[in-house]
């Protein structure tokens, strides 16, 4: 059931299947959940609004037809859902969240010490680098680099042109290589 198309799984979980629902779901909590915490720097809010992003799959299910890449429209709820809880926290005066104590995709797996206290500081720096971004860049960033999108499926989430997408991209990452410099790029 791993290797079924995930527009198989929608119709599936359309005609009353909630087990196609629930695959549907394992695939892509987590990539959701790593989504939301990279646009929020909070890992419980991401969960709630990962929550809330299947919940509105599931209330819409029988609207949804395979106009595009799966991925596009869970991303694309998962986007508005994040914009929407990031412009009414600014409305109550709350701040960021507080950071993400950890970025999984560099934790190693060398039990060398040094190699591995030389990540932490990295991942710190870039995590603060990051946090430092517009949200857009941000979103941007981590749809290309750690979701492994096309440009053509980023343009669709975040609603606008291929080639937007391009210099958004181009000027996320010259932000973060200069955030990461000013912040001790001796590291990298």
């Amino acid at each position: 059931m791993s290797e079924m198309d995930d527009w198989v799984l929608v119709e599936r979980a359309q005609a009353g299947d909630m087990d196609a629902f629930s695959c549907l779901v394992l695939r892509y909590q987590r990539p959701v959940v790593h989504f939301c915490a990279r646009m929020l720097g909070s890992e419980q809010d991401a969960e709630d609004i990962a929550q809330e992003v299947f919940i509105r799959l599931h209330r819409y299910l029988a609207r949804l037809t395979p106009q595009a890449k799966f991925s596009t429209v869970i991303f694309g709820i998962a986007r508005n859902l994040t914009l929407n809880f990031i412009r009414d926290m600014k409305r109550r005066g709350r701040g960021r969240s507080q950071p993400l104590d950890s970025l999984p995709e560099l934790v190693s797996t060398v039990p060398i010490p040094s190699h591995e206290a030389h990540l932490k500081e990295l991942e710190a720096h870039i995590e603060a680098a990051m946090a430092e971004l517009s949200e857009g860049h941000r979103m941007v960033l981590h749809l290309r680099e750690v979701e492994g999108l096309d440009y053509e499926a980023i343009a669709k989430i975040m609603k606008c042109r291929k080639g937007t997408v391009k210099s958004r991209l181009a000027r996320a990452r010259e932000q973060l290589r200069q955030r990461l410099i000013s912040q001790g790029g001796d590291l990298l």
